[in-house]
């Protein structure tokens, strides 16, 4: 297959990046990508190439976005977590402290904390829903206050989709402002990068068409955790290209962004909670918001977890060799990702999506040439 021109710089030093990323084209892998490095606050990597759009006729452009789909969830919990530093919520509190309604059907003990690490056992909600629903915030927040936990606290069945209304509902109780807004006024504009949750019908044209995998159903693991995330209602990925989608606040799946941004965003948290200058949260805030908080094998996902307040751990492998490593990835394969101990960071956003669950070889490819560089 032909390699698309690949736009954008490597810092010297970082050219097998540039390699391992025009390979994925190479390999037939991409329509069209983004992924860029910060360390130390510098970026060292900014490449992206490829299609805006399945029929190859839109190039991908520096400043296209796309769906990160759970990528978003990484995003939402920092909202979370900026709240946490300025005292306004506390991990160990109860979201019934926070959300009175949240108490009903024996939820009453559920923290914070443990609702953000996917121990909740919420990860759906009961009776007939359909897609659409999903732009419906105080419904859907509404409905899950009121119906009881699938599963017991010290379990964990991820949240695919109810995880944003929940983070939404606690930045929306102690702050007032929607997480999408608060999201761009205290993230995003601070910081002078580009992610919406929630996008404005002006930026629609900057939109890259996502292009779902080749249909391989894998079966649910036995659980009703596991039909309730990921069934009820089934997502179709075509979703994530029409504006209804792009318009609405789904602080789980449906952030607008390219892997700039992403490692801008995670370049700051890489650097212990500072960039340009300001301070949007401390250190020992991070340490909270990212530290394990249960670790087993996911009712929902089928594959051992460590789940920490909204961010995933890194297990060795995903994000690289460093168990320190924090961050999320999201349906088809874009990641954001920190790795504060070399003050690294890294975003991957792309439209092909890709089918494996973990193990994305785009993805392993451009890491393992990003840690060789260093």
């Amino acid at each position: 297959m032909t390699v698309p021109d690949i736009g954008g710089h490597v810092a010297p030093g970082f050219e097998r990046v540039r390699e391992a990323f025009a390979a994925n084209f190479a390999d037939g892998l991409e329509v069209g990508a983004s992924f860029a490095v910060q360390l130390g606050g510098a970026t060292v990597v900014d490449l992206w190439g490829g299609c805006a759009d399945r029929a190859r006729t839109r190039p991908w452009q520096r400043d296209t976005l796309v769906n990160v789909w759970s990528t978003t969830k990484g995003l939402a919990s920092l909202c979370v977590a900026m709240l946490v530093d300025r005292g306004l919520v506390s991990y160990e509190q109860t979201m019934a402290s926070v959300w009175p309604e949240f108490a009903a059907a024996g939820k009453d003990a559920l923290t914070v904390g443990e609702v953000l690490s996917h121990q909740g056992g919420l990860p759906g909600v009961e009776g007939e829903i359909t897609v659409r629903d999903f732009v419906n915030h105080h419904a859907m927040a509404a409905r899950l206050a009121a119906q009881a936990p699938l599963f017991e606290t010290g379990r964990s069945g991820y949240h695919a989709i109810t995880h944003g209304f929940l983070s939404a509902e606690i930045v929306r109780r102690v702050d007032g402002r929607t997480l999408g807004r608060f999201f761009a006024e205290e993230v995003v504009g601070p910081l002078g990068t580009e992610a919406w949750i929630g996008l404005p019908e002006s930026e629609e044209d900057r939109i890259a068409e996502i292009v779902p995998a080749p249909r391989r159903p894998l079966p649910l693991p036995p659980h009703p955790a596991a039909r309730a995330a990921l069934a009820h209602p089934p997502l179709d990925a075509e979703a994530a290209n029409q504006r209804w989608w792009r318009a609405a606040e789904i602080p789980s799946v449906n952030a607008q962004t390219n892997a700039r941004a992403l490692a801008t965003i995670y370049g700051m948290l890489a650097r212990g909670g500072e960039a340009g200058g300001r301070r949007f949260l401390s250190s020992e805030t991070i340490a909270q918001a990212t530290r394990k908080r249960v670790h087993v094998k996911d009712l929902v996902l089928g594959i051992p977890m460590r789940w920490a307040a909204g961010f995933s751990r890194n297990d060795g492998v995903t994000y690289g060799k460093n168990r320190n490593t924090f961050g999320h990835s999201g349906w088809g394969g874009s990641f954001g990702c920190a790795d504060p101990d070399a003050g690294l960071a890294m975003g991957y956003a792309m439209n092909q999506m890709c089918a494996n669950l973990r193990g994305d070889p785009r993805t392993l490819a451009l890491i393992a040439a990003v840690y060789e560089s260093l």
